[in-house]
């Protein structure tokens, strides 16, 4: 099959997962609590309801190309990067630095992905940002928690900007026997990482004893965290055939990112705690803000783009 056969398949197949999912949901709620509250069967069924809008605003995406792609996970970035500021405290010797963060890095960034320029998508952000942005807001000559007030900029265009980046960059790798199927390499991150995140929820309330850390994330156990990157595994093997790994590198790919992706979600929930909030924000029922749904990419993406890079492009 082609590419847009093996995308029209994958699609389907979520759709009518979700159709599954949601006359699940449909039924618990009708049976348990008919006309009355249930925090648990509330939540699943937004979480369900969330996911109809992100799969379908996903596939116009793919479906519109690499254009579409980019410009959505830059409008991503904008709104992560957004609530990620929103959260720490800036002061007005800041706004230049700010400025250059949501104006100038962030959409050179995906301009870069778009023109197919590697060498300086790679570094315009860890280099010149990283230089820029402190040098910029030295000049507002406001001292007062400077070196916190740097670092909180650098690290939310680095998490919200650089790292999701690499989500569309995938479009730009040469693989051998590969070509016009890259967006199938998006659809095996997005569906591999974001499946641990709704098994991790799923097998914590069935079997959850064992907190991970209740300081950062109560919610989170042992049980659901490795029956979720155990299930999420098997799924990214499971699509081994959209990609160009075998059936074992697909499995072993999967672990390494869901990994990485649990702790994307576990270190942004430790910025969430200290800064006293349970949410990046409010944009997606069910889930909170748009943070709240990418963090585990935005710690998977670069890893899952470099090692693609490293051993399968020539």
């Amino acid at each position: 099959m082609n590419a847009s056969s093996d995308l029209f398949t994958v699609f389907a197949g979520i759709f009518g997962l979700l159709a599954v999912f949601s006359l699940i949901g449909a039924g618990l709620k009708w049976r348990i609590s008919p006309g009355a509250p249930h925090g648990v069967i509330d939540n699943l069924n937004a979480r369900i309801k969330a996911w109809w809008a992100m799969i379908a605003l996903i596939g116009a995406a793919i479906w519109l190309g690499k254009g579409g792609v980019i410009a959505l996970f830059a409008f991503i970035s904008f709104q992560c990067l957004r609530e990620f500021i929103s959260l720490t405290h800036t002061r007005i010797g800041d706004h230049r630095a700010l400025l250059w963060s949501f104006f100038v890095f962030l959409p050179a960034q995906y301009i870069l992905i778009g023109i197919d320029w590697y060498g300086l998508f790679s570094i315009l952000i860890p280099v010149y940002a990283f230089l820029l942005l402190p040098i910029s807001a030295s000049l507002g000559a406001d001292t007062t928690r400077f070196l916190e007030r740097a670092a909180k900029v650098q690290w939310g265009l680095m998490i919200c900007v650089y790292c999701l980046s690499h989500v569309p960059a995938l479009l730009t790798l040469d693989i051998d026997g590969y070509a016009g199927r890259n967006m199938l390499l998006i659809v095996f991150l997005v569906l591999t990482v974001q499946s641990s995140d709704v098994f991790q929820y799923v097998w914590g309330k069935l079997i959850g004893k064992r907190k991970v850390s209740p300081a950062i994330s109560p919610s989170k156990t042992v049980e659901g965290l490795v029956g979720g990157v155990l299930t999420s595994t098997a799924v990214g093997a499971a699509l081994w055939w959209i990609t160009p790994f075998t059936v074992l590198e697909a499995a072993l790919i999967a672990l390494v990112i869901n990994v990485m992706g649990f702790f994307g979600g576990f270190v942004l929930s430790a910025i969430k705690r200290d800064r006293g909030v349970k949410d990046w924000g409010s944009m997606i029922e069910g889930h909170g803000g748009m943070l709240d749904r990418v963090d585990s990419i935005s710690f998977s993406a670069p890893i899952f783009f470099h090692i693609v890079r490293y051993w399968w492009v020539a």
